[in-house]
């Protein structure tokens, strides 16, 4: 292996992810669901040929699947090798197992080897949530589901294309146990699309630098990598450090259960022990261990955030994931809820990193996808499901105020538009607005959470919410106080009602007329809210993002309802007089 020059690792490591990036888009402009077309809930990259580690990753797919994708191609690569099977040019594999490959069933993967006169060079993988893929619930998250095969159809790596020839049974097979078959062919074939054009770019980029140097400076990208990420974690203190935070429930039982993180530091390399979480419980809020990692390595990309989307980011870092824990399940544990439980492993990443670098941390993020869907029928008696994530704020961090209304940060996808709901489903949003006085209190202030409020247009739907933070509050650092709690309300009839697990519910019945309402929670302030400057705190009151009341009670500051500061009387507060 020879040695780049450090101009030419540059151009190549940019004309590989240039390749993931236009994968992205092709699918993101041709899929037939909202989910991936608007939201981006989607990821493309180039992976090992024996390990199935990541080599390249686009900037616009989702960091969750970095992790989870190389366990994905792996599967595929063990499944070859176990079964004696010749892989050949054309072949595409596609598969949502969540044990093997991670997350849930909504995440379909088709993974295709790459050749390179007549060698296997890599694998090219694409993921994405399709709209439906069965289950009890339309839109696949199922708050009291009990085993997998209440979420959804469940398909092992199997053989769509074999050297380049369709198996239209297994098309077949997919439609038939999905409410919504022509969404499932659209993105489908956005997917396939998106890996062909991903094999011509990579043979134009072998053709135009040999696949020596490729090979090359793919070794010395995850190299780089992993030399990078094990000075950051030297650069930290030896010691062990700790925190925990909570899921309100499993959707089954109304108990907490603890996601509890060690983390110890030691020349140069990082173990996180998870054996202080809860065991796996009943309901869906458990994962793989292969989504855990996945989760693991957004919250140090949040964190380190230099380092590149690779494999090598991961070689300093050890994990400790018991077999009994609910961030270790295998089937038929179910595990729809994944999103919920990897953002709370991402908040203890941040809390205890804000104990031994408050600089390189902040507070936590809103907490929760807030999973809602509507279902029913049309007049002319054709399906609809909505399904759409909802954001909140993030937390304040050492640079400034966390953003409000941003998307959960295991992912780079955004918020689907009203406009778009409204014209796709018989809905209607009579609120789509900031929260007031949801974002924790710090020097710097946790980014407001969202009111969403949609009535029903059609004669008769049925509502599943799949939620968190209804109990535990999304926490702050460095002296920053928590966000607000989640909310939801729904019509019951001419009252409105509250969820029994608070953030959980299925089941719900509405009428032409009748709206459900969610009140997201912020993000965790960052700092001693005393510090923050009373000028900011004003400011904020004139925006609306805080009110007069919570300024005073917060943050010790005499501010109008119109904005206006009294620093007088300000200064009188914050000495204690």
């Amino acid at each position: 292996m020879g040695t780049l020059d450090p101009i030419l690792l540059a151009v190549l490591k940019g004309r590989l992810e240039q390749i993931s990036d236009e994968m992205d888009a092709t699918l993101f402009r041709s899929a037939f669901n909202p989910i991936i077309a608007e939201a981006h809930d989607a990821s493309h990259g180039l992976y090992h040929a024996e390990t199935g580690e990541t080599l390249v990753q686009g900037k616009s797919g989702l960091p969750v699947f970095v992790g989870a994708m190389s366990f994905a191609v792996k599967s595929v690569i063990d499944k070859v090798s176990a079964e004696d099977l010749k892989l050949n040019p054309g072949d595409v594999f596609i598969f949502n197992d969540p044990y093997e490959g991670g997350t849930h069933l909504s995440d379909f993967k088709l993974v295709r080897p790459f050749f390179r006169d007549g060698k296997l060079f890599c694998f090219l993988a694409s993921v994405g949530h399709w709209h439906d893929v069965g289950g009890n619930v339309p839109g696949n998250y199922n708050p009291v589901a009990t085993e997998c095969y209440q979420e959804g159809i469940l398909i092992p790596p199997v053989l769509l294309y074999s050297q380049g020839k369709l198996n239209p049974d297994i098309v077949a097979i997919l439609q038939a146990n999905s409410r919504l078959p022509g969404s499932l062919y659209g993105d489908l074939n956005g997917q396939v699309s998106a890996l062909e054009l991903g094999e011509k770019r990579l043979n134009d980029l072998l053709g135009e630098y040999g696949e020596y140097t490729v090979t090359d400076a793919l070794a010395e990208l995850k190299k780089s990598a992993a030399r990078l990420m094990e000075s950051y974690i030297s650069d930290l203190p030896d010691g062990t450090y700790t925190a925990e935070d909570w899921l309100d429930n499993d959707g089954i039982s109304n108990e907490p259960l603890k996601i509890g993180l060690d983390v110890i530091i030691k020349g140069g390399r990082m173990t996180l022990d998870f054996s202080r979480t809860s065991v796996a419980c009943e309901g869906p809020v458990n994962i793989s261990r292969s989504t855990c990692i996945a989760s693991c390595y957004v919250a140090l990309k949040h964190i380190f955030r230099e380092v590149p989307a690779n494999a090598g980011v991961l070689e300093p870092i050890d994990f400790v994931l018991p077999e009994d824990s609910l961030l270790n399940v295998g089937r038929p544990k179910p595990v729809g809820g994944y999103t919920e439980t990897i953002l709370r492993v991402i908040d203890v990443m941040f809390q205890v990193i804000s104990q031994v670098a408050p600089d390189m941390t902040n507070g936590c993020a809103y907490g929760t996808i807030n999973a809602l869907s509507l279902a029913g029928y049309r007049q002319n008696g054709a399906r609809w499901v909505m399904f759409s994530f909802f954001g909140g704020g993030h937390g304040g961090h050492p640079n400034g105020d966390g953003l409000n209304h941003g998307n959960a940060p295991i992912s780079t996808a955004t918020i689907p538009p009203l406009e778009i709901l409204e014209a796709a489903y018989p809905v209607r949003f009579t609120q789509w607005a900031l929260r007031p006085d949801s974002g924790g209190p710090g020097r710097n202030r946790g980014g407001c959470g969202a009111i969403y409020e949609i009535e029903l247009m059609e004669e008769k739907a049925n509502a599943f919410l799949f939620g968190e933070r209804g109990k535990y509050p999304p926490a702050g650092v460095v002296g920053g106080q928590p966000g607000a709690l989640n909310k939801f309300y729904y019509s019951d009839g001419d009252d409105v009602a509250e969820p029994p697990m608070v953030s959980k519910m299925v089941g719900i019945n509405l009428e032409r007329g009748q709206r459900v309402r969610l009140e997201s929670p912020g993000g965790g302030g960052y700092g001693d809210p005393l510090e923050r400057e009373p000028e900011k705190v004003a400011e904020d009151v004139r925006l609306g993002y805080v009110t007069a009341q919570a300024a005073a009670d917060h943050y010790k500051c005499s501010v109008s309802k119109e904005g206006a500061l009294d620093q007088d009387q300000t200064n009188k507060m914050r000495s204690g007089k």
